[in-house]
Parts: structure tokens; sequence; C-alpha cells
């Protein structure tokens, strides 16, 4: 199928902005945001991309179509008028992996994945002029999002979550999940010459994803996709050059200033394992320290971090000791930002200081908040001129 798609790429809610700008980056026009959605146009080759690449995305979806309907019938007409035999081969496993509806009249998310497969039954019928379908073939799994009687009907080309990139096997209390953690590093004005402190690291995420960033290093360059089977659709050769082409633009030899701290020696290994997993284990200093230990004898850091809140913590008093002592530390060093993502609504009090920007950002179902206390910016270097050089 050479032909140009109408892709979208779920998201967290509120980081909508910072996975804009990935798809900008990669050559692509947005077509449209919604909240936690993002869409564009592309060729088979930005489904390959789109995948490998993008560090704050969910998935990659194919859009097939796009209707209006308030009533099973309409449902099932539209689902019927799609073209889903350009997508699903003769002996293809189809069904609707995940079904979603938001003030939509059709709400009952188990009768519309069964009327949606009824439907592209009788299509996939009148197609192909075969009266059943053994399904043994390869997976086309696909999802479909009503949102105010709009049907987004789409199909899936990644299949495990973009999140999974391989190399957490192991996680500690209440990870954030690595999308997530890309998406907040994007959101700070951190470089890869700068140094990033975590003092709650536990799985090592924050830091593992900002290694790969400074590195170079696609998130998807060492997964599997589902849309890798689908030949008709997507020329296989197309995978393994987009690899070779991301493979060849990594640099694993830079120097990095990334340190980990956490209290428990066992999210430490943990974090190490998951790093040496990633490649970039030489590129972070883990160690076992409680954050009232924090410091660090350089200028113009960033704190980067996901403390324990309500949800791991038992008492809100215990957790405001907790912030508490994080504020002091922060206090003791010299010119840094610090950005701090918690559910705790009296965070802030407890840190003992006003953030200069708040953002609000759903960390899955619990809606969470991303503090920002903004360091001054380092001095500009000097640039050496040739006239300068000539002197020496």
């Amino acid at each position: 199928m050479n032909k140009t798609f109408e892709i979208c790429v779920p998201c967290h809610f509120g980081i909508e902005a910072v996975l804009k700008k990935e798809i900008y980056d990669l050559g692509y026009e947005i077509t449209r945001v919604d909240d936690g959605r993002v869409c564009f146009t592309g060729d088979a080759e930005a489904v390959v991309r789109a995948n490998m690449c993008l560090r704050t995305g969910e998935r990659v979806l194919m859009v097939v179509g796009r209707f209006f309907a308030t009533t099973f019938e309409e449902l099932f007409d539209g689902i019927s008028d799609l073209p889903i035999e350009d997508y699903v081969t003769s002996d293809g496993r189809f069904w609707v992996t995940k079904a979603t509806s938001v003030k939509s009249q059709l709400f009952a998310t188990s009768s519309i994945q069964s009327i949606v497969k009824k439907a592209m039954v009788e299509r996939m019928k009148k197609a192909t002029g075969k009266p059943t379908f053994s399904e043994t073939g390869e997976d086309f799994p696909f999802r479909i999002f009503l949102y105010k009687d709009e049907v987004l009907f789409t199909l899936d080309t990644t299949g495990a979550s973009l999140h999974k990139r391989g190399y957490r096997t192991w996680t500690w209390s209440a990870p954030l999940s690595e999308t997530l953690a890309a998406a907040l590093i994007q959101l700070t004005p951190w470089h890869p010459d700068r140094i990033l402190l975590d003092p709650f690291c536990g799985s090592g995420t924050f830091l593992i994803e900002a290694a790969l960033m400074a590195c170079h290093i696609a998130p998807g360059v060492s997964r599997e996709f589902t849309a890798q089977n689908w030949g008709h659709i997507v020329d296989p050769t197309l995978w393994d050059e987009v690899r070779q082409e991301l493979r060849a633009e990594e640099d694993r030899d830079i120097e990095t200033h990334l340190y980990g701290y956490d209290i428990s020696p066992e999210a430490i290994d943990i974090a190490r394992k998951n790093a040496k997993n990633a490649g970039v284990d030489h590129l972070i200093h883990f160690q076992v320290r409680d954050v009232a230990e924090l410091s660090h004898s350089k200028k113009y850091g960033f704190i980067l971090t996901n403390p324990p809140y309500g949800e791991r913590l038992s008492k809100d008093e215990d957790v405001a000791g907790l912030y508490a002592t994080l504020g002091e530390a922060y206090g003791r060093l010299d010119s840094w930002s610090m950005y701090v993502i918690t559910s705790f609504e009296k965070a802030c009090e407890a840190i003992g200081k006003r953030p200069d920007k708040n953002r609000k950002i759903y960390n899955g179902m619990i809606k969470t908040y991303f503090y920002q206390f903004l360091g001054p910016k380092p001095p500009k270097r000097k640039k050496v001129t040739s006239d300068a050089m000539s002197k020496e």
C-alpha cells in the first residue's frame, strides 16, 4: 500500500505540546491535537519512524476512518463503509482490542466492540466474497474512540505500548512510565552537558531516559512492532533501513553528569540493572543516599524527581516531612533548578517555596502537578574568536 495516512499518537494528558514538537522534529505536519492525542499525516516510513523515535507517545495508530454515530445502527453502517480490506489480509486475525467512550450516547464499550467486529466481518465478506474467515494469519488489532458522538476508528501498528522500551525488567515502588519521564525531561531546559540529579530515583527511569536522549539512542530501536508483519502496508525493508540509520546516529561515548540517589539499596540495585539493560550504565552514577544528605559542589544543576506521595506513604505527616527535607536540601544547592511531579496537595507548603510554574499532568488516572522551581541561568560561555586564538 503506497499512500499517505492520518496517524494518531495517544499520550498522557498534559504533554500534548511535547509530543507535538517531537512529531514536528521528525518532519511531519500536525493535522489535529486533542486532549491526550496528536494526529499527523505521513506515509509508511512515518509509521516506522514514529514507532522507533517518539519518546513521549503511547502507540502509533493508523486512522481507518472518522464519522458520527449516536445509535448502534449508525455505528454498524459507519464501520461497514470503511475499507477494512485495505488493511486486513484475507486470513488476518482482526478484532477491537479496546473501545473508549466519553460524552457519547453510545457508552457500553463491550457492546461497541461486538457491533464493530460484526460490521468488520460483513465488510470483509463483501470485499472478498468469502463467507467465513480462518483468522489464522497476522494480527490486526483495532482501537475505537468515541468522543461527543464522533467515532475515531484506528489500527494499532505498535502492539505493546511504546513505554515498554525493553530495559526496565525490574521496577520499584510506583514508577513513572518511560514515556512520561521522557516528556517531563523535555519540559525542562536540561541539556546533556548539565547536571541532572534525582534524589528519589527508584527504578532509575528519569536518569536512563536522559542518558538515552544524550546518546541519541532512539527509544524503540531495539524492540519489535505489530506492523512489522504487514508487508502489504509497510515495506518490510523499511524497518531494517531505519534501524540501521538510527544506530549510526548513536554516540555512547559522550560525557554526562547524571546522578541517581535513593535511600533503598534494593532500589539502587534495580536502577543499576535497568541502566545496564539500556546500555547506559556507564553514564549514570547511582548511590544509596538519603535525601537529607543531598549536596553538590557545582552550580546550575537540575533536580528532577518523583518523590513518594499519598499513594506511596501512609500518613500525610510522613509525606510532609519528606518534602520539607527535600526543600531544605534544595535550599543548600547553589543556583539550581528543581522539578517535582507529585499528587501531594501540600507539596509546595512542605517544601517551603512557591513554584515559578505549575503544570497539571495525569499520571495514569492520578492527577499530578509538575512544580517548577527555576534557578538562574548559567552565564553564556564566551566565544573564542580567531583573533584571540592568534594572539595566544
